[in-house]
């Protein structure tokens, strides 16, 4: 690695303190691009932001009607790699309000993609105007198939596989039986003086059914689960095009709206979420018990930070009730990677002492904790192997 020359850190700390010309004590003058990367972190981070109030040589107007805020978010792409970009553009809808400029289709086609991006145009999808919809959806959709190619073949990978591990036919007749495997399996008792292994283990190929799993989803539109409602559509979406699983896309606030039926399209399922608003997880949590129909073989995922708004009481006795019908159940405080959510660590706790492992999961994670659930294994050992910290507390007494 270079080290960077004396004039070459004056410059840095130049552009980082972004201070007045000749007031800043580095002494050194920027260039001409300098300038301009100078003016783009100025526009975003000094104190006047894009409105110019600030006062001083950088108080350029970039309100939200002039057409420089498209020409800065075009300097950023030029100065800065995609992922900076992405960061410096969740900075501009947070510091300073943009997003009303997403309303215009010109200032989202500049725009870089990503899942904040996304969250975003959902939280405003009732008030985006007719002539941007349809560059918005175009956005989704693009992030979309970004999150596709990145996650639907280790999803599907580990799924099948786990479905024909756990499907394996342990008795088979002759003509289902999986040489392959059985030879495998039987190498320990090969007959050196016969030349041939005697097969104490057989094993066959899995009878197939139309479908091996039933998988629940069922999420939380709260404002700040906006990340785990995209990853969690995306995910929908590709368990529902397997065949040998049975999916179910469950959102809730204070109402409950079921998208299975819209999985065949993720960009429709993440149009149709609703951000913000209050929160009945009990109400969810009874509509998707009504969809269970075969428990010891259902996955039940609830994906909410668990700060109800409802009957917490009712909430653990339903919880309990699932958990002892067999269902496999397990909540999930985010599924993101943006970092540690906020969410109510006493109900989290009492989940997992209810038997329903509570702990937040990344997306590229998903597809092994939905292997080592199809597979009945446990889960709670399964995250600490990940280095995953599952809440405890203290199970509810119950009423005599």
């Amino acid at each position: 690695m270079n080290t960077p020359s004396t004039e070459e850190r004056l410059h840095r700390w130049r552009l980082v303190l972004g201070a007045a010309e000749k007031s800043d004590g580095t002494g050194c003058a920027l260039s001409a691009d300098e300038l301009r990367l100078d003016a783009a972190l100025s526009a975003l981070y000094d104190a006047q932001g894009f409105g110019g109030q600030g006062g001083g040589k950088r108080s350029a107007d970039l309100s939200a009607s002039s057409p420089n805020v498209t020409r800065w978010l075009g300097d950023i792409r030029q100065f800065f790699p995609k992922s900076i970009v992405q960061v410096m553009q969740k900075d501009a809808m947070e510091r300073l309000n943009l997003k009303r400029l997403l309303l215009e289709p010109e200032m989202l086609e500049t725009v870089e993609p990503d899942i904040h991006l996304v969250g975003t145009l959902l939280s405003l999808n009732s008030v985006i105007p007719e002539k941007t919809k349809a560059t918005a959806r175009l956005v989704v959709r693009r992030v979309v198939e970004e999150l596709e190619r990145r996650l639907a073949s280790p999803l599907r990978q580990a799924i099948t596989g786990s479905l024909n591990r756990s499907a394996r036919n342990r008795r088979p007749r002759h003509n289902e039986i999986d040489w392959h495997r059985t030879i495998r399996a039987n190498l320990k008792h090969y007959q050196p003086e016969y030349r041939t292994i005697v097969p104490e283990t057989r094993i066959g190929f899995g009878r197939k059914t139309a479908a091996l799993r039933d998988i629940i989803l069922c999420v939380d539109q709260s404002g700040s689960m906006a990340g785990s409602i995209v990853y969690s559509g995306v995910m929908a979406a590709v368990m529902a095009s397997l065949r040998a699983v049975r999916t179910s896309l469950v959102f809730f606030d204070t109402a409950v709206v079921d998208m299975t039926e819209k999985l065949a399209d993720p960009v429709d399922v993440l149009f149709g979420a609703q951000l913000g608003g209050g929160t009945d997880i009990h109400r969810a949590v009874t509509y998707c018990q009504s969809l269970i129909a075969r428990p010891a073989e259902t996955i039940f995922v609830l994906i909410s930070d668990l700060i109800e708004g409802g009957n917490k009481e009712q909430l653990y006795q339903r919880v309990a009730s699932i958990a002892a019908s067999g269902v496999n159940m397990i909540t999930l405080l985010a599924l993101d990677d943006s970092g540690a959510p906020c969410f109510d660590h006493e109900v989290a706790g009492t989940f997992t002492s209810l038997g329903v492992p509570s702990f937040t999961c990344t997306p590229d994670l998903f597809p092994d904790l939905m292997a080592n659930a199809i597979q009945r294994r446990d889960i709670s050992q399964w995250a600490a192997t990940q280095g995953i910290k599952v809440e405890r507390g203290e199970k509810p007494a119950t009423k005599k």
